[in-house]
């Protein structure tokens, strides 16, 4: 069944996969399918964000210039592109366009605010592992602040 594929597909998702398997059901239900050709621009860079985008076929090409270079990189089936827009206003960092033909399940920012708002224990744990994220991505930014500095004093006894 295609849902059950759906929602197969959901729960690899780091952060959805902490969700309860019904409140997967819930957002595979609501969200939507768009089919792409090769080509075809799912959304360009700057563009406000609404949600997230699922891959489930194909390959979508990220440029984040936008200006045609070669794809900084390939997202194909099971990636989430716009992970941050299922919980907060977003703006798209790169333009997306199909390199085939391609599926993708479109994940509204609304969908998700009112399932969690039906599921409040996976609303806390959801919190709980972005905060962890966050806080390991502080730390990492401390360690790489230290390393510079580091390399500037050094550069500067020489």
């Amino acid at each position: 069944m295609a849902l059950d594929n759906d929602i197969d597909v959901l729960a690899r998702q780091p952060l959805l996969g902490l969700m309860p398997r019904e409140a997967l059901r819930l957002l595979a239900f609501a969200a939507e399918t768009r089919l792409l050709r090769a080509g075809d621009v799912l959304f360009r860079r700057g563009d406000r964000a609404e949600g997230g985008y699922l891959v489930m076929t194909g390959a979508i090409a990220l440029d984040p210039r936008d200006d045609g270079s070669p794809a900084a990189e390939v997202a194909g089936p099971g990636f989430l592109l716009g992970e941050t827009a299922l919980f907060t206003e977003a703006e798209r960092a790169a333009t997306a366009i199909a390199r085939e033909t391609t599926a993708v399940l479109k994940i509204n920012r609304t969908v998700v605010t009112r399932v969690l708002g039906e599921f409040p224990e996976a609303a806390a744990v959801l919190h709980r592992a972005i905060a962890d994220r966050v806080r390991t991505l502080s730390d990492e930014l401390e360690t790489v602040g230290r390393m510079i500095a580091s390399a500037e004093a050094a550069e500067g006894r020489r």
